[in-house]
């Protein structure tokens, strides 16, 4: 190389950590160059830094649009040992470390205010450019997109002397995902509005998801199938994304699938004590409570025999009884909430597979899109965050809910929209007596419900039930009717609601329609 000076190209957005970075990076012996902001960070905090337009002798030209476009920049980054002849004769140093971070688009562009003109003139093109060099480049080069990776680098320099190239290459497979996903946002956000910048398409003509590996799973829903636990890139994880395994066995991939049902359903309860009980992606038992044994208790006799084996959830912290009446009652997979007291800690010890994880997230940073794969190609769906209450319901029986049936319907509501389709749930004083759900008849998931709840030795009468889609025909309210059902909550919109809405009155139960389908596969 032509040079025995190193030279650190600075050059970020996210400027998180990285004046301690350069100030270590000068005590290394490092030069540094820079640009714009970053640049004037760096001298404000009394950092010897070059600019890059001294460092080209070519001022930086049409605002600052072109600056490290420039050969002795790009050269600097991509020359290789046998460049090392053009490179003396073209008077270009070597450039060891490439700190960058793109223009803030993502940011920009969330502003709803924000002008086709503004999101285009934040479309970063130099950092794209000198981040993609300096990964191609990764056998001699180093190159920074994420501040987390500062300390571990200015360690290796400090201990070695230079970056190691296993260090390196990963770092350089972070900036090529790092690039694509930034490619991805600026392509999904231009081809979801037209010429004039005025949103087109609710949903963009190229979408571009990325997410980045966790963790590797023992297998998938089969020991046959290889799986991983994917996390999306670049959003702030929520759900069971978010959560924090504290004890228990690795998580399984039916596990992390059961866990995220079970917090989704129980995140919709907020005013008293929830449990929810999945199993394979169902809910088999949910109740509320005077406190998390109470839900416990209520929420495990709706199903005892499918709650074994189960995902449990609350919203609230687990303390000691809780803890102890979950072990002595059942075999548990995983059971998440918010906390756990040190004694619910110590009784979970003596179980020491069950799996515990802490989530205080309420699915507030839900994903905006539903993703499913299918052979050859994505079905992409906005995710289903549609709540209803009582203000949105509309009565259509000759016969009015009273107070306490409306609250039990629209707990029933709850739950349905989180069992699988067809799904029917009787419900009564804040827990489930009966869940029918996956069935291809809907009335079928009426009699499996009803069935559910005899065999726990749980009374139907005066109970509500609720659908996640409308009856077709009249028979699920006659078999509600027949097992005591006087409250129903559907979506209401079959070519048939007067024969059924008719069936509700000669049975005289109170029906309400909410104009919302819940289908859930």
């Amino acid at each position: 190389m032509p040079s025995t000076k190193k030279y650190a190209l600075i050059s970020v957005s996210d400027k998180t950590g990285l004046v301690d970075f350069a100030r270590q990076l000068l005590d290394l012996d490092f030069n540094l160059l820079s640009t714009g902001g970053t640049q004037t960070l760096l001298a404000q905090e009394g950092l010897a830094v070059t600019g890059v337009s001294d460092f080209t002798g070519f001022s930086e030209i049409m605002d600052g649009r072109v600056k490290t476009l420039h050969p002795r920049i790009h050269g600097g980054i991509l020359g290789r040992l046998q460049d090392e002849t053009v490179m003396q004769e073209k008077n270009i140093p070597p450039i060891d470390l490439v700190v960058v971070n793109l223009y803030p688009f993502e940011a920009v562009t969330a502003d709803p205010n924000c002008s086709l003109n503004h999101a285009i003139e934040n479309i970063d093109i130099g950092g794209p450019a000198m981040v993609r060099a300096a990964a191609k480049n990764n056998a001699r080069v180093s190159v920074v997109v994420d501040p987390g990776d500062y300390d571990e680098i200015a360690a290796e320099l400090h201990d070695a002397g230079s970056v190691s190239a296993g260090t390196r290459f990963k770092l350089a497979t972070k900036a090529f995902a790092h690039t694509a996903r930034y490619d991805g946002l600026v392509a999904a956000y231009l081809s979801s509005r037209n010429v004039d910048g005025e949103l087109s398409h609710i949903l963009p003509e190229y979408i571009t998801p990325q997410f980045q590996s966790r963790q590797e799973l023992r297998y998938g829903e089969n020991p046959h199938q290889s799986a991983a636990f994917y996390v999306e890139s670049g959003v702030e994880p929520g759900g069971i994304a978010a959560a924090a395994q504290i004890q228990g066995k690795e998580l399984s991939y039916n596990n992390i699938n059961d866990a995220d049902a079970a917090q989704e359903c129980v995140s919709q309860f907020s005013q008293q004590p929830a449990c929810v009980i999945v199993k394979h992606a169902n809910p088999c038992g949910v109740a509320l409570g005077d406190n998390n044994v109470d839900a416990y208790m209520k929420a495990f006799d709706t199903d005892p025999v499918s709650s074994f084996g189960g995902i449990i959830a609350f919203n609230q912290q687990i303390h000691t009884e809780v803890a102890k009446v979950i072990t002595e009652k059942q075999f548990v997979e995983v059971v998440i909430a918010p906390d756990f007291s040190d004694g619910a800690l110590a009784i979970f010890t003596g179980k020491p597979n069950v799996r515990l994880l802490r989530s205080s997230s309420q699915h507030n940073n839900a994903p905006a899109m539903h993703y499913q794969r299918v052979s050859g190609g994505l079905l992409v769906q906005q995710k289903d965050a549609d709540r209803i209450d009582r203000i949105d319901c509309r009565c259509v029986s000759e016969r009015e809910p009273t107070e306490q049936e409306w609250l039990d319907m629209l707990f029933a509501w709850k739950v349905a929209r989180m069992a699988k389709s067809n799904a029917i749930v009787y419900a009564a004083n804040g827990r489930t007596l009966g869940v029918g759900a996956g069935q291809m008849s809907r009335v079928d998931s009426a009699r499996i419900a009803r069935w559910k709840a005899g065999d726990a030795g749980l009374d139907l009468a005066g109970a509500a039930m609720a659908s996640d889609a409308f009856f077709p025909f009249r028979d699920g309210i006659d078999t509600a009717a027949e097992a005591g059902i006087k409250t129903v909550i559907q979506p209401g919109g079959s070519m048939r609601d007067d024969e059924v809405i008719a069936a509700a009155n000669e049975h005289g139960i109170a029906m309400v329609f909410t104009g919302v389908r819940h289908f859930r596969h």
